[in-house]
């Protein structure tokens, strides 16, 4: 019997120690056959982004040709590769966990996260190149990008970014001015970007950038054309998190037979699923984290979890009070209303926010859509009706909205 993966978002690490995979590798061949090569697509925390990001990541290094039938050989993509499978140099950032106490401290941090991931990077593939820490960021990666095209020049980079959005949103919270200076025209996060899309132009070919809210896009887009946001899209809904079919499947590999799973079912459903990230999804999906946390209990003990939220993703309250600030007035109130008492908000879903602009009901809608808060319950007149999915966000959410 296989492990369950609770906590697990290093796909080799996964499939290397025995730990049940639910295979994604469908959407892999689905992003390649995309016209566009830059895709951006957002999830609520704890929806498997991570372990995406480096199941990709595995398939396309170059560097895991040799491992392709150990790593993939189980799989849809095992069975089915592409032909791109194994022939990229893989650059991958991930940007949580960077001190936002101040603007300092925030580039500090972000310059830290470049560093460490470009060194990764050059000794990964030994590249002849120095990672000069008195440079700034965007300096780095430019120099980066020069030397790659003289060493390297008919290989290809596929630019993988996580949690990209995780600082800014941060900082919006708690220090818009802030933020407003790291994404302006001069900002150092802006100037990134700009020599990131440079790259595009030569060795950069593929893109793929996941976080949770378009928080920083449209400041960072007229730096960097961000390419294709593909989270609402109804053939890529099931993409991330479980389906009910996934996750009974999961169930059987645990040795939890369809008759146990009949007394179980209901619990988990009415607690973690509930979610549909398209108006068009072809089904509601499950939060993968949190039935993870209850099966990985209820297999230990045998029985159905005393404590059915996994505090592990419960929200920092004050930085959601922060968020719902950016809303101010009579709106804001009529939201919290209405998201409180169940009723469902008919509300157009905002692909960018701008908070440099008013920030709108229908802002403050779309933030909680993004952070999983609020999901597509059903559509009216070709806009999308929103409720809290289920039992764990309402006891969640709820009892600090009654507060607020």
């Amino acid at each position: 019997m296989k492990k369950l993966p609770y906590g697990i978002s290093n796909y080799e690490e996964l499939v290397k120690d025995g730990y049940y995979y639910v295979d994604k590798t469908m959407y892999i061949e689905q992003l390649e056959n995309l016209a566009e090569k830059r895709i951006m697509f957002l999830r609520p925390r704890k929806f498997g982004k991570t372990l995406f990001t480096s199941t990709l990541e595995n398939y396309y290094d170059t560097k895991k040709k040799d491992e392709f039938e150990i790593l993939y050989g189980d799989t849809y993509i095992g069975k089915k590769p592409t032909k791109l499978k194994n022939s990229y140099y893989i650059l991958k950032f991930n940007f949580s966990g960077i001190d936002t106490t101040n603007e300092e401290t925030t580039i500090k941090g972000f310059k830290s996260k470049v560093q460490s991931s470009i060194k990764f990077f050059v000794e990964k593939y030994g590249l002849d190149f120095f990672v000069n820490n008195q440079e700034e960021a965007e300096n780095i990666l430019d120099d980066l990008i020069k030397a790659f095209k003289i060493q390297k020049a008919e290989e290809k980079i596929y630019v993988i970014i996580d949690e990209y959005d995780h600082f800014a949103n941060e900082l919006l919270g708690f220090n818009t001015n802030q933020f407003k200076s790291l994404v302006s025209k001069n900002g150092k996060v802006r100037k990134w970007y700009e020599i990131l899309k440079e790259g595009t132009e030569s060795v950069i070919d593929r893109i793929f950038i996941t976080g949770v809210a378009p928080i920083t896009l449209d400041s960072l887009t007229s730096g960097f054309n961000i390419g294709l946001d593909i989270t609402q899209d109804r053939e890529f809904n099931e993409m991330m998190g479980f389906t009910e079919e996934e996750l009974k499947d999961l169930m059987l590999k645990q040795k939890i037979d369809k008759e146990e799973q009949e007394k179980i079912i209901p619990i988990i459903r009415e607690n973690y699923d509930g979610y549909r990230f398209s108006i068009k999804g072809k089904e509601k999906m499950y939060n993968s984290n949190m039935c993870l946390y209850f099966l990985n209990s209820y297999t230990r003990f045998k029985e159905v979890p005393t404590q059915l939220i996994d505090m592990n993703i419960a929200s920092d309250y004050s930085k959601l009070g922060k968020l719902l600030d950016l809303c101010q007035g009579e709106e804001r109130e009529k939201v919290i209303e209405k998201t409180v008492s169940g009723e469902g908000i008919v509300s157009e879903i905002t692909q960018k926010f701008n908070p440099a602009i008013e920030f709108t009901e229908k802002d403050l809608v779309s933030m909680l859509y993004y952070l999983g808060y609020l999901t597509i319950s059903g559509e009216e007149v070709g806009y999308p009706i929103l409720n809290i999915p289920n039992k764990v966000m309402k006891e969640i959410y709820s009892d600090y909205f009654y507060k607020y």
